[in-house]
């Protein structure tokens, strides 16, 4: 099939994260306007993410490269976001900023998922990878995280708790899920 539309915008969504990092780093205290400049690169991001999977679905454009790239470039850009902000914020000493316990666990959470998906790929057969309804919860509250930090909003706390709530819950139905199809090969 080549490379799709589709395709085409998650690798663009990949790019732009080296782009927000490197905009995140170059932020100071003298230089404020770099956060907005970081907020519409991130927010750009996450809308690519958006209008990748509708074309891929709409237009029948899902790949197996698409099924790889667009939840590891997810990943990718939640966690380059969490820990440059989480530095960031510590550095500068912003009102609002993430606690070390938040990005350890979304942090944590992503790399088991990933490395669960790549032991049932390695060990079984290859998997299609569906998001939950709280996959989607949970990947929507962690977006909304960010961007409650980067606006500096005081009650940011309430949707972290919610977030993680939220992570938990997805992260063991997928690694039920995960047992169940390791569990199902040897059966």
């Amino acid at each position: 099939m080549g490379l799709t539309l589709a395709n085409k915008i998650t690798i663009g969504r990949i790019v732009l994260i080296p782009v927000f990092i490197a905009v995140m780093l170059s932020y100071s205290p003298e230089r404020a306007y770099l956060l907005w400049w970081a907020l519409g690169i991130y927010i750009l991001a996450e809308i690519t993410d958006i209008i990748d999977g509708y074309i891929a679905r709409r237009y029948y454009q899902k790949t197996k490269a698409g099924s790889i790239l667009d939840p590891l470039a997810d990943k990718f850009l939640l966690i380059s976001a969490l820990i440059v902000m989480y530095a960031q914020g510590a550095r500068f000493d912003w009102a609002v900023q993430f606690p070390l316990w938040l990005v350890v666990t979304f942090v944590a959470r992503d790399v088991i998922l990933i490395l669960g998906g790549l032991l049932i790929e390695l060990k079984s057969r290859p998997i299609e990878i569906r998001p939950n309804l709280w996959g989607k919860l949970t990947a929507f509250l962690q977006v909304v995280c960010v961007v409650a930090v980067f606006l500096q909003f005081h009650m940011a706390y309430i949707i972290w708790w919610l977030a993680v709530a939220a992570a938990v819950i997805s992260g063991l139905i997928y690694m039920k899920e995960g047992i169940k199809v390791l569990n199902d090969e040897h059966a």
